[in-house]
């Protein structure tokens, strides 16, 4: 029989399978547990939801309801802040603006806002009545505002005193001592002409006029920027305008603008109207570079943030006083034109264009539109006016008719006043360069310069020819002709119309000056030179004769002598109280034709007298026929030409 054989290993695992097991159907048992409980809480969880729910709701309504309550009294506190806030402003708006502006201008920010709140806010019973309260309080406190602004305005606003105006001019441009109204002599601000005329190294040397303190401007600022908001613009123009153009009105008067209707202008004495256009050119300097320029920087501030409003007050501002000044202009380019205008109405034109820059500045913007043409007009009119009087000037030169007679041959007083005219000329020679351009097509404006001096000079030449013809004398008329020309020639040496007219019509001139000078040599002296040749001194009858030096003077008659020298005396003597009493003005001149003469007359004196003195000297009373030496000759030949008078004795 055999023994069993027990394996350890298999023993184990079986038992650890069974516990196993066992915990298994403990496990399962547990799950069905907590599954019956779980259910058994489900059902119950359920049954205390649906318990709950009223609860739920009720406690909801309640935070909604405290909610409610929250913004409720937060609108009723914004609506009794806005009722405090209106309250407190009333209060300010009631005491005025005049003790404390700022608070005042705080105020009506207040009143504005309350406003807009009611006006957004229509569902309360009292909305209404407080709105239209606060609309009326408003519209009392602009009224106030605009009185105020009126009174700080007009307490500020004081007319400017002439040496005021004139400190913020240069040091070159302030008149001396003169009272207002009458700055230095008739040409004072014409004789500064465009050549020194740089806008802008000029506009460095004005200063500002400060016309309302720095201090007020922002508080007249701040009133303006409320009335503009209140949509009162119309009431804030017309009292800024009403007041400051009485200012500026006023600070021209006592400056010495006047106002002059063209009637006025045609009526006067042309002295006392070149004085008053003296002055008018000072007082556009004046008025444009200092007082609107000013009055300018005091509107940019006043109305800064509203440019047409700005624009519009400066320029209704300013039209009446800029009118003033450019119809007194406008009469003078308007006025009958004559050739001692022209001038004034260069110097009219100079300053018109030199005002030109500031004008464009300070009248910018559409509201100045009317004062900016205005302005341009007059300078247009001024030139053309000027253009035409200096063609007249031409035609009333070649034309002139005055019978001023120059008896003793000197220089014409068209020549002069031509020559002086001329050179004046000169000293425009920017601003006529400038009127070429502007009325000329094409071509350099030297050369049109240089054309229009020589056609006036030419014409002066024809007159001047004209006029020579009334001498009866021709001698006279080529010394008058000589006179004058030389005079011409001198005058365009000595200027800048040497430059313009060239050597070449100095030279010619030069040469129709000698060709005169030797016509009236000729003419005048060629009689008397032959009472000084032998020819006819012989005689075939009785008499004495004497044969000369070598038979030169070989049957020369003693009483042909005689009557020669008789002759020659009476010639000489008449031609010598004559042309004692011409003219030659020029120094120079007049040493030279006298010289002319002397270089042939006193050598023929000095042969006649060596050949033929023998003759006469021999016979009685020889000083009776040669009653002159050469060296008294000389000494009188130094007498011609001194325009002296008929009784006026003999140095």
């Amino acid at each position: 029989m055999g023994v069993a054989v027990t394996n350890p290993g298999m023993d184990s695992l079986g038992e650890r399978a069974a516990k196993m097991r066992e915990a298994l159907v403990k496990s399962q048992t547990i799950t069905d547990s907590v599954v019956t409980i779980l259910g058994s809480f489900d059902s119950r969880l359920s049954a205390l939801e649906t318990a709950m729910r009223p609860t739920q709701i009720r406690t909801h309504a309640i935070r909604k309801a405290h909610e409610n309550i929250d913004k409720t009294l937060k609108a009723a506190e914004v609506v009794l802040t806005q009722f405090d806030v209106g309250r407190q402003a009333e209060a300010k708006i009631l005491k005025g603006p005049h003790e404390d502006l700022e608070s005042y201008l705080e105020a009506i920010d207040q009143l504005r806002s309350n406003i807009r709140f009611f006006s957004s806010s229509k569902g309360f019973k009292s909305g209404d009545a407080v709105l239209n309260n606060a609309n009326s309080l408003l519209a009392k406190a602009i009224s106030k505002l605009e009185e105020e602004f009126k009174q700080l305005l007009a307490s500020y606003s004081k007319p400017v005193e002439p040496d005021r105006l004139f400190e913020c001019l240069p040091e070159s441009m302030r008149p001396s001592s003169e009272s207002p109204g009458n700055h230095g002599d008739k040409h004072h601000a014409s004789h500064n002409h465009s050549e020194n005329h740089n806008n802008a190294s000029e506009t460095s040397g004005y200063k500002h006029l400060t016309l309302i303190p720095p201090r007020i401007l922002p508080l007249l600022h701040d009133l303006a920027q409320q009335m503009v908001e209140a949509g009162h613009q119309q009431q804030l123009l017309r009292v800024y305008r009403d007041t400051r153009s009485t200012v500026l009105e006023e600070s021209l008067r006592k400056l010495g603008v006047e106002k002059l209707s063209k009637e006025d202008v045609q009526k006067m004495q042309w002295e006392v109207l070149e004085a008053k256009i003296g002055n008018w050119i000072h007082f556009m300097r004046i008025a444009v570079k200092v007082l609107f320029t000013g009055e300018r920087r005091v509107c940019d501030q006043i109305f800064d943030g509203f440019d047409s409003l700005r624009d519009q007050c400066f320029a209704e501002c300013a039209a009446s006083s800029v009118s003033n000044l450019l119809s007194f202009g406008d009469a003078i380019a308007k006025s009958k034109r004559s050739p001692e205008k022209l001038f004034v109405l260069l110097d009219m034109y100079e300053i018109m264009r030199e005002i030109q820059p500031e004008v464009e500045a300070v009248f910018s913007g559409k509201a100045c539109t009317e004062i900016r043409e205005s302005t341009f007009g007059l300078t247009k009119r001024l030139a053309q006016t000027a253009q035409e009087t200096f063609g007249d000037f031409e035609d009333a030169v070649e034309k002139d008719a005055t019978k001023t007679a120059v008896s003793d041959g000197t220089v014409h007083p068209l020549t002069s006043y031509v020559i002086n005219y001329v050179k004046f000329l000169f000293d425009y020679q920017s601003t006529l360069k400038q009127l070429f351009q502007e009325f000329e097509s094409g071509g350099e404006t030297n050369s049109q310069l240089a054309t229009v001096t020589m056609r006036i000079m030419q014409a002066l030449q024809t007159n001047l020819d004209g006029k020579s013809k009334q001498y009866r004398d021709p001698a006279l008329t080529h010394l008058f002709l000589m006179n004058n020309i030389h005079y011409m020639v001198r005058s365009v040496r000595r200027s800048e119309a040497k430059d313009l007219l060239g050597d070449d019509w100095v030279q010619r001139h030069r040469r129709i000056v000698q060709q005169h000078a030797n016509q009236y040599k000729r003419i005048a002296w060629s009689k008397i030179l032959q009472c000084l040749s032998a020819q006819g001194l012989t005689s075939s009858g009785g008499g004495s004769s004497v044969p000369g030096e070598g038979g030169s003077g070989s049957g020369a008659s003693r009483g042909l002598v005689k009557e020669r020298f008789k002759i020659f005396n009476l010639q000489f003597e008449e031609l010598h109280q004559k042309q004692s009493q011409w003219t030659v003005p020029d120094t120079e001149l007049r040493e030279s034709l006298r010289l002319a003469v002397a270089e042939v007359l006193l050598p023929a004196y000095r042969s006649f007298i060596k050949r033929f003195g023998p003759l006469v000297e021999s016979g009685k009373n020889p000083q009776k026929y040669i009653k002159y030496s050469p060296e008294d000759l000389e000494g009188m030949l130094n007498e011609f030409f001194e325009g002296k008078t008929l009784n006026e004795p003999r140095r």
